[in-house]
């Protein structure tokens, strides 16, 4: 089985981005704040919406069954306030475990939480609690930066996150790291924004002590971990210089994800980090979907990557593609197990 970690729902109806308009501009001071109800999308809208994306591909490149959430930069926490955010984290979770309802061997239910910016973190946990007991959602998306790339959100080892972590523990469930749109235009959203976030929070778990807080607590940092692998030696040796932990020691709590569109990252990747702490994902379909003119292949096609690394053995590249993601997403294996899989 191939297991894709990291999937969102980028093809949604059109009716969504029609409905988030109004929802925009009403925060805005720009209309009426529209109802849920007036949101209607057909079991066909879906089916049309995944049949010709994400499931073509899924056949087309190999890949079993998709962990699935809300489009990333669409979260958007930093526009209106924490209602604004909560009414749309309830829409998009929604349509997520709708797909994962339809399709149910093939999709499972990533959430997103109705962060807002200076909001305390806790307000979320009604959402999250939602999401795993009434929408079947086997991880949640983390925003480390709600305000959209200005920062304001303390760091991740803060005590003000601790309710949404000990909820996380209590469910057995992982959190992709995962920050959405960019409104400061000196980080492009998916270019510097995406793969910033990533190497920041990696750096502040190496800076504070969370996992001993919560040792069983799980992270995965997504784009195949930003610098985080091409710059190994870095962290090591601030590690060493702050008096902190070698950054090996983080590996049983936080993973990487192979959403690195090139040969060459991916060889990378799979050298420096164990590959016990390496999941197959694709990010299919989402920020870059072109064909790659050196390879005439997909950029985003990154089985064929995984396929060809030369640091992994049978043993390990069967553990990147679905053994890891078993043991990081327990509430997937037990739902697998159940479908006899």
């Amino acid at each position: 089985m191939i297991i894709d970690c990291h999937g969102h729902f980028t093809t949604a109806p059109p009716q969504l981005a029609r409905w988030r308009d109004r929802q925009i501009a009403a925060a805005d001071g720009r209309g009426a704040v529209p109802d849920p109800d007036d949101l209607a999308i057909s079991d066909d809208d879906l089916r049309q919406a995944i049949e010709t994306n994400q499931l073509r591909l899924m056949d087309e490149r190999g890949s079993d069954l998709t962990v699935f959430s809300p489009r990333a930069s669409f979260m958007a926490h930093h526009i209106g306030d924490f209602a604004v955010s909560s009414v749309w984290a309830r829409i998009c979770n929604y349509l997520v475990h709708r797909v994962s309802a339809l399709y149910p061997e093939r999709f499972a239910v990533g959430a997103m939480l109705p962060q807002s910016p200076g909001v305390d973190p806790a307000t979320c946990l009604p959402e999250l609690r939602r999401a795993v007991e009434e929408l079947g959602a086997v991880t949640v998306n983390l925003n480390p930066d709600p305000s959209g790339g200005r920062w304001t959100a303390p760091p991740l080892t803060d005590r003000s996150w601790y309710p949404l972590y000990e909820a996380m523990v209590e469910y057995d469930v992982p959190a992709m790291i995962h920050v959405s749109t960019s409104c400061n235009p000196a980080f492009h959203t998916t270019g510097a924004h995406y793969l910033n976030a990533d190497t920041t929070a990696f750096m502040q778990l190496v800076q504070g002590d969370l996992f001993a807080d919560f040792p069983t607590l799980r992270f995965v940092i997504p784009h195949g971990g930003g610098a985080v692998p091409y710059h190994w030696g870095r962290f090591r040796g601030l590690a060493m210089a702050l008096g902190r932990p070698d950054p090996e020691t983080l590996l049983d709590n936080v993973f990487f994800d192979t959403c690195v569109y090139h040969q060459p990252g991916i060889d990378l990747l799979t050298q420096v980090v164990p590959s016990r702490s390496i999941l197959f994902a694709s990010e299919m379909i989402g920020a870059v979907r072109d064909i790659d003119p050196r390879t005439g292949r997909h950029f985003d096609d990154t089985k064929r990557y995984v396929d060809a690394a030369p640091h992994l053995s049978d043993a390990e590249r069967a553990a990147v593609y679905s053994g890891n993601a078993l043991r990081v997403y327990p509430r997937l294996a037990a739902r697998l197990a159940v479908a006899g899989h």
